[in-house]
């Protein structure tokens, strides 16, 4: 048996393995925890209400690669941050008052025929973090304050990049940096800080760490950074073929206040759960 006829046996075995074609809705997230945490809870959220067959698609990736997912059709849907989408999908100025930056943000996803639900009810904004024992030290509670002496910067693959970045930052507070900013995995910015690989973190204001005494959250005093409220985005088609969907995932709105998506966070990321678990439970004690 040639090749070519060989490769035709085995697609035709594996068509044949294959269950009638089903309604399916592939749900998205970028590549870390709180995203993977609100992919599961949107995807648990349409199984308990549609009874709809769902396909996970989480960890995709950064924010260009979610968003060029959502807009060729491989996911129906993903979590996105107002902020995010006005300064790097939309290239828009910065913009700080939240109810502007959402409704523009909104209009302009329609041109897409993608719909930016209502937000789940917290603002992830960055968060310039540091050890609380340097802070004591120093007497650090705002980002004016650490303008007093140079940093050694940890922070994520796209924020030296970013419109509402390293760069506006640097220059709204004239900080100083110790070497050039360390780029790593957004999972790894605590163990950094803790280890005194950095003196300061990039980091998100529900990570599940900021719960914790080591570490403090310097006040962003001169309102540098934009809103970045979370939302499911949708595409319109989706909804044409699945009517009831929209309705059950604007149950979810409102319904994650800052604390709770901390805990969240904090669940997955310190106590090792899986974050499916933590969603399934999220969403079996909504009302």
């Amino acid at each position: 048996m040639d090749r070519a006829a060989l490769l035709v046996l085995i697609a035709l075995a594996a068509l044949a393995g294959c269950s009638p074609s089903q309604p399916t809705i592939v749900v998205g997230s970028k590549n870390f925890t709180e995203q993977v945490i609100l992919g599961e809870i949107a995807a648990a959220q349409i199984e308990r209400r549609l009874g709809v067959h769902v396909e996970r698609k989480l960890n995709l990736g950064g924010t260009l690669l979610a968003h060029e997912a959502l807009q060729s059709g491989a996911i129906d849907l993903y979590p996105e941050y107002t902020g995010t989408a006005l300064t790097q999908i939309l290239h828009r100025p910065i913009e700080r008052d939240a109810a502007t930056v959402e409704r523009d943000v909104r209009e302009a996803y329609r041109a897409w025929q993608i719909e930016w639900l209502p937000p789940f009810g917290f603002d992830d904004t960055f968060a310039m973090v540091v050890r609380s024992d340097d802070a004591r030290k120093n007497d650090l509670h705002t980002l004016s304050d650490a303008a007093k002496q140079p940093w050694k910067l940890g922070v994520g693959y796209e924020f030296t990049q970013r419109p509402d970045g390293l760069a506006g930052l640097m220059q709204t507070y004239n900080l100083h940096l110790d070497g050039e900013p360390v780029t790593m995995d957004l999972g790894l910015l605590y163990a950094a800080l803790s280890t005194k690989a950095i003196d300061m973190a990039a980091a998100n204001a529900t990570d599940g760490m900021l719960g914790h005494d080591e570490f403090l959250a310097l006040l962003d005093d001169r309102h540098y950074f934009p809103p970045y409220e979370c939302a499911i985005v949708l595409r319109e088609e989706t909804t044409r073929r699945f009517p009831q969907l929209e309705a059950a995932l604007r149950e979810l709105s409102g319904k994650i206040p800052p604390a709770a998506m901390r805990r969240m966070n904090e669940q997955v990321d310190i106590e090792h759960r899986a974050a499916a678990d933590v969603a399934r439970e999220f969403v079996a004690g909504l009302q």
